[in-house]
């Protein structure tokens, strides 16, 4: 059996140039084969640096090459359905940079569609799955390590204050929820096992952008709660800490843990604090071999496209939430 699937990027954006396309190319089940850009010249550039075989101007001519099997895409979020489905017409597997869409309903439209190509593997880049550390994280809350699971605090943070930043423009999907802010509520609804009942939440909008530059949340779920803060416009950070009624674990770097070193986390039971060390790994080379592997395999991602529908609707209700003042059921 074949052991590689031969990927195509549609698009150069910076996580791509930076993360995505370097893990790639160091993963036992990928080859890029080809990129795509609006611009030619752009293209055959990111090429040649990155050593990839093929450069399309445009990224309907990439997903028109037979040799294509699966495409990432790393568009600004309001691109990104519209190209998916477009991928699947032209028979490609997708990855799709978080979040998958603008809205749940636009979501769910790629839903429908996607179940349309039973054969065609489609799933949401949320790397920090694959990370050895998460997935330690939710075997010790799902074995009660820490007794029951009762609130996780959280935060992801960073300044950008470029008017032409990706994360600042309304119409292309910004603000602080769509491009961080979603860490929090993923890991949220990953480690309760469930969705939240209720949202509470305050947003400060930035006059001229109109997008969220700071949200506070309290996600209520039948057992417990998350409590969390996202900005844009903030010290850059990040950190998780998980309580339960016997103990709790802390991360050293939840969500951008280092490729060249150990990842740490601390994990605390009856006033005896334990730190646990994993591996140097890459967690966008795990995601892109697993879901490389699913194809390979026909087996299911692991990450179904309904979560990452579940996810734009609690940001959708946050929204709701601080325009009402009040707490919003979903």
């Amino acid at each position: 059996m074949r052991d590689k699937i031969q990927w195509g990027i549609l698009g150069t954006a910076t996580i791509a140039k930076e993360q995505v396309i370097p893990a790639m190319q160091k993963s036992n089940h990928c080859t890029v084969m080809g990129i795509a850009s609006r611009d030619g010249e752009k293209a055959e550039r990111i090429a040649k640096e990155f050593h990839i075989p093929k450069y399309y101007e445009g990224y309907q001519a990439l997903l028109n090459d037979p040799e294509i099997e699966a495409v990432y895409i790393p568009l600004p979020n309001h691109l990104h359905v519209a190209w998916a489905k477009k991928a699947l017409i032209a028979g490609k597997h997708v990855l799709i940079e978080k979040p998958i869409a603008l809205s749940s309903k636009e979501g769910n439209e790629l839903l429908a569609m996607a179940m349309q190509y039973p054969g065609l593997k489609v799933a949401e880049a949320f790397m920090y799955k694959f990370h050895p550390q998460w997935i330690k994280v939710k075997q010790m809350v799902d074995v009660e390590e820490i007794g029951e699971l009762k609130t996780i605090q959280s935060s992801f943070s960073f300044f950008e204050d470029d008017p032409d930043s990706i994360v600042n423009i309304k119409p292309f999907g910004g603000g602080s929820l769509m491009d961080i802010g979603c860490y929090s509520i993923s890991i949220s609804r990953f480690l309760f096992g469930s969705e939240p009942k209720r949202v509470l939440a305050n947003i400060e909008y930035h006059p001229e952008f109109k997008v969220d530059i700071l949200a506070s949340g309290i996600l209520e779920f039948e057992g417990g709660s998350s409590s969390f803060f996202c900005a844009t416009q903030l010290v850059e950070n990040q950190q998780v800490q998980i309580f339960g009624t016997e103990g709790s674990i802390r991360l050293e770097l939840p969500f951008n843990p280092p490729n060249d070193r150990p990842s740490k986390i601390w994990f605390t039971r009856k006033e005896v604090t334990t730190e646990l060390e994993f591996e140097p790994c890459n967690q966008y080379t795990l995601q892109a071999d697993a879901f490389s592997l699913a194809i390979l395999e026909n087996e299911e991602t692991g990450i179904p496209l309904e979560d990452a529908v579940y996810n734009l609707s609690v940001i959708e209700k946050m929204h709701e939430s601080a325009a009402s003042g009040c707490r919003v059921s979903l």
